[in-house]
């Protein structure tokens, strides 16, 4: 059978220990918070600033094709892939807000539609002043 006396002492020993744990954490480096992480997306640190979105890839590769839909040649081609993953891009940064890429697959899309028209107005001009 315990004594009453060590039943008295525990609550004290145990205040005690706690803070002698105190103090030796002072001492230690400063702990930092962590981030909370969702299931479905990392939070690693983005080296490219959030500039690039990289969790999108159709919003990138329309911005991609709508520049070059800009190349004479490629222009009619590149703009009809820039104009779908444009809209492909558009859907998944709705349905993933952590992914981004909202500006660049509208980037891509209207270069997509533009694109091959100025192309054509640029080589338009071209045969009007050489056959002048």
């Amino acid at each position: 059978m315990p004594r009453d006396d060590d039943d008295d002492d525990r609550p004290r020993r145990a205040r005690r220990r706690r803070e002698e744990d105190d103090d030796e954490e002072e001492d230690e480096r400063p702990r930092r918070k962590r981030r909370r992480r969702d299931d479905d997306d990392d939070d690693e640190t983005d080296a490219t600033g959030g500039v690039i979105p990289y969790k999108n890839g159709k919003a990138l590769a329309a911005y991609y094709c709508g520049v070059f839909s800009l190349i004479p040649v490629l222009g009619c081609v590149l703009g009809v892939v820039a104009i779908v993953l444009g809209v492909l891009g558009l859907q998944y940064a709705s349905q993933h807000p952590r992914a981004r890429g909202k500006g660049h697959a509208v980037t891509g899309i209207v270069l997509g539609l533009f694109g091959p028209f100025v192309v054509m107005g640029v080589i338009a001009a071209v045969l009007a002043l050489s056959k002048k």
